[in-house]
């Protein structure tokens, strides 16, 4: 298998925690490789510094050295993912999530990026977890679309994604609590998310009629916001723990009030954030226990349907194929792989998953903002595959999977929990609307 990677840090660097915690991360890898056919940038690229394995070794490095990062090293970290394909592959258990994290996050406070750069990441963490701003932003972006060939390439990308036209809000962005229908089974608390609330409000509007169906009120707490993902993987972690402290907060206020069965979220990579809250303030005494109870009621939509052992009941069977993409963040980040499957094929669906399932479509957050050329050609390799199963509609749990799989198809791309709400009763998902397969499955 190999030897386990040595370190060779000095004897101040022993007393930071965090230090400490990527030093037995690094020394857990044994060189074995395995992560070299799971990395999608390595699959693309054919280079060793742009695989999990290499990544290892300049991040080793640059901690052992202390100051500044190489421009080089910086380069290759900018290029991962953390679509934590690899940490679904290594046999040794690399934490290669909370390495890769602590390693923007030094670098962020440790290496000055060229103006354009720093200007690019500061108004993504600023203005995308914001979610009226970024409603306003996204409104003046058809103004840049005429001369969208024209822009750099960052900009293009981000110009490119906007939707042609704004849908209007929808009640869960105002914190209140919706209530079950017929006999109360239960409270859970919705994460409605910063960009999810403005770019697909539906998503969240069909979590709630679903849930409040099955019984359950549904909680939209004051005070819950971002969850701190996308600063956090631009490696700016203050004003990512400030907005998960503001998320504990209101959420510990339920769980001590009347109490919360779960805290539900319908953005995977929103999920994975929420399950590593507990990690993230591990050093804060006064913050780690909260944090902690948070993390341990937080769980997927799909986890929540799988749990209570009883979604709906099927209204009318509807024949369709469906594409299943399981986003990385479900898959790899929080270990969610059979139950989206499951629930989809108990709702009659017919469900086919793609070759390299593995392999991330290339939206990672900002990554398809920050990486365009390489997240592009992600999104394309997981289209031809997708494509190649012929389905009628390409279901997924991740909004960023969504809006990266939707650019590269004509096929309908719908949230995993539309199709379970339409086989119970529900209306049409949003993207089969006014197209055949309306017509076809309701014939």
């Amino acid at each position: 298998m190999g030897f386990a990677m040595q370190t060779n840090l000095n004897k101040v660097q022993h007393f930071d925690p965090q230090i400490v915690a990527s030093e037995k991360a690094i020394r857990t890898c044994v060189h074995c490789g395995f992560c070299l056919s799971t990395c999608p940038t390595y699959v693309l690229l054919g280079d060793e510094l742009d695989s999990p394995r290499g990544r290892i070794y300049q991040m080793k490095e640059m901690l052992e050295k202390g100051g500044a990062p190489s421009p080089e090293t910086v380069k290759h970290v900018d290029r991962c993912l953390s679509c934590l394909a690899c940490v679904t592959t290594c046999p040794s258990g690399v934490n290669y999530m909370r390495l890769v994290d602590h390693a923007r996050a030094y670098i962020e406070e440790n290496h000055k990026r060229p103006f354009m750069d720093r200007l690019m990441r500061s108004f993504l963490a600023f203005s995308l977890p914001r979610r009226n701003l970024f409603r306003f932003l996204l409104k003046l972006a058809p103004l840049g679309k005429p001369f969208v060939g024209l822009l750099p390439s960052r900009l293009k990308a981000m110009v490119s994604m906007a939707p042609p036209s704004m849908p209007a809000r929808h009640a869960s962005e105002t914190p209140q609590v919706f209530p079950a229908q017929g006999k109360r089974k239960g409270r859970i608390a919705l994460l409605i998310g910063c960009a999810q609330p403005v770019l697909a409000p539906h998503i969240n509007e069909t979590a709630i009629r679903y849930f409040n169906r099955l019984g359950m009120d549904v909680v939209v707490s004051e005070g819950v916001g971002c969850c701190g993902a996308l600063p956090h993987h631009l490696g700016k972690v203050d004003q990512s723990h400030e907005m998960a402290k503001a998320n504990i907060k209101a959420w510990i206020k339920e769980i001590e009030g009347e109490g919360l069965d779960a805290i539900m979220v319908t953005t995977s990579g929103c999920g994975t954030s929420l399950k590593d809250y507990g990690f993230m303030f591990s050093d804060d005494p006064e913050w780690s226990t909260p944090a902690s109870k948070v993390a341990a009621i937080s769980r997927d939509v799909s986890e929540v349907l799988t749990e209570m052992d009883s979604p709906l009941p099927v209204d009318r069977k509807r024949e369709l194929v469906v594409a299943y993409q399981s986003a990385c963040s479900l898959q790899h980040g929080q270990k969610v792989t059979r139950e989206p499957v499951q629930l989809l094929q108990a709702a009659g669906y017919t469900v086919l998953e793609p070759k390299e399932k593995h392999l991330c479509c290339g939206s990672a957050g900002t990554y398809n903002i920050l990486q365009p050329e390489i997240a592009n050609q992600l999104r394309d390799r997981k289209v031809s595959f997708l494509e190649s199963l012929k389905p009628d509609v390409i279901a997924t749990g991740n909004l960023g999977c969504m809006a990266q799989v939707s650019q590269g198809t004509d096929i309908p791309v719908v949230h995993t929990l539309e199709l379970l709400d339409w086989a119970a009763g529900g209306p049409v998902p949003l993207a089969l609307r006014g197209t055949p397969l309306e017509a076809e499955s309701t014939s």
